[in-house]
């Protein structure tokens, strides 16, 4: 895997992870390197969470498969937010942004936070795709899902110019970016008042 890190490439290789047989299946990632493994991993956990969203919305199944899918989407959830952060020290690390050069601008989104949109932007562009190709749907569902295709294209090579331009910037010495982590409270048990004992109490003394 080349070790340019760009929209291209990263576009690219999203698209090609959703084109392999048995994607997400796991499998053996030892070409990738820095970056990569966090944005194959980043990806992965993104492909992982659009199956469990498309199953949690069943309506023919028990409601305890229901509750599994629920929490398997908080674990993927939490893993996709570790892979963001993981992409975001292994680019510092790679463009040797520590400190930023004077009077560089900061940006509020982080190339992690990019590649992990570029990655839901891949998601539904394959799926919307694979709608436009249905040969029992309607000529209308057809027309539609191919207007929102071409509009998702068109957010992902705008996204995508961002992305190249903050990267640019950054080698440059012009901008810089800090990475921010992702305190998930709902999953953490000493911080989910649910889960430390402290829900339906006040003061933690227990109501009247």
């Amino acid at each position: 895997m080349s070790s340019t890190i760009d929209a291209a490439a990263v576009t690219a290789f999203h698209d090609e992870e959703l084109a392999r047989p048995g994607w997400p299946a796991p499998r053996q990632i030892t070409e990738l390197s820095g970056p990569w493994r966090a944005i194959h991993a980043n990806h992965r956990c993104n492909c992982l969470l659009w199956q469990e969203e498309d199953r949690a919305r069943r309506v023919d199944v028990p409601s305890i498969e229901i509750a599994t899918s629920k929490r398997l989407i908080d674990r993927y959830n939490q893993q996709r937010n570790d892979a963001v952060e993981e992409i975001d020290e292994a680019l510092l690390a790679l463009l040797g942004l520590d400190p930023p050069g004077p009077g560089a601008r900061l940006s509020s989104e982080t190339p992690g936070a990019m590649i992990d949109r570029l990655s839901i932007l891949a998601l539904k562009i394959h799926h919307m795709r694979l709608q436009t190709e249905r040969s029992e749907a309607g000529r209308e569902h057809v027309q539609a899902c191919s207007a929102r295709l071409q509009r998702l294209i068109n957010q992902r090579h705008d996204l995508a110019a961002c992305l190249d331009q903050l990267l640019h910037e950054a080698r440059a010495g012009q901008s810089y970016f800090k990475v921010y982590r992702q305190f998930k409270m709902y999953n953490d048990p000493a911080l989910n008042p649910y889960l430390y004992g402290g829900a339906g109490t006040q003061d933690g003394k227990g109501l009247a």
